[in-house]
């Protein structure tokens, strides 16, 4: 009997201490959910009020790369939207919302459904914005321009086979069923020079 009594408090022990780690990972998924949807672009983003220098050639050498002005977008990246579209801070702000939400993909410090999910969210969110910062009127157009768009970036972005091969991973066997979010732009084009 004693025995059975030490074996049901080492599976109670044992229980308790799985529990607590279980409790702590949604913790700490939560608050890193919460982060990412508080994510957003900021208008001096937009309008380039603390550009990064350009980047050495060493900063292809990690996915990561570098964002030596801590604003969530590579650095080489945005320097590349800037260079394209110098005079369009709209187009400058989608693009860069997407650029911050592809990179997204490979800073998360944790990696699991709940994580994957909202960044995949906030993907959807900034290809919308794109979408919506560009005029219907003629659908081949809209189609075209809307497409470019992502393109631009996202050859910008996954520029290495590290790169490409991080998405891949980051998605795979990590990604759910889920809803899209309701909003779309960081930031109302409409109030942006051209």
């Amino acid at each position: 009997m004693k025995w059975v009594g030490i074996v049901i408090l080492a599976g109670f022990v044992v229980l308790v201490i799985v529990r607590m780690f279980v409790l702590d990972a949604k913790e700490k998924t939560a608050e890193q959910v919460a982060k990412i949807h508080a994510t957003k672009l900021t208008l001096d983003d937009v309008f380039g009020k603390n550009l990064p220098p350009e980047p050495s050639v060493e900063a292809d050498k990690t996915v990561v790369g570098v964002d030596a002005n801590e604003n969530g977008i590579r650095d080489d990246v945005e320097l590349a939207i800037f260079k394209e579209y110098p005079n369009s801070a709209k187009t400058r702000a989608v693009l860069l919302q997407y650029a911050l939400a592809l990179q997204m993909e490979m800073t998360q410090p944790i990696v699991n459904e709940g994580t994957v999910i909202a960044v995949a969210q906030i993907g959807d969110k900034a290809s919308a914005c794109i979408g919506e910062s560009v005029s219907r009127i003629n659908l081949q157009k809209f189609v075209e321009t809307t497409q470019g768009y992502a393109d631009f970036v996202e050859k910008k972005q996954w520029n290495t086979e590290a790169r490409q091969k991080a998405k891949k991973d980051f998605y795979n066997g990590n990604l759910g069923s889920y809803s899209s979010l309701e909003e779309t732009c960081d930031l109302d084009s409409t109030t942006l020079p051209n």
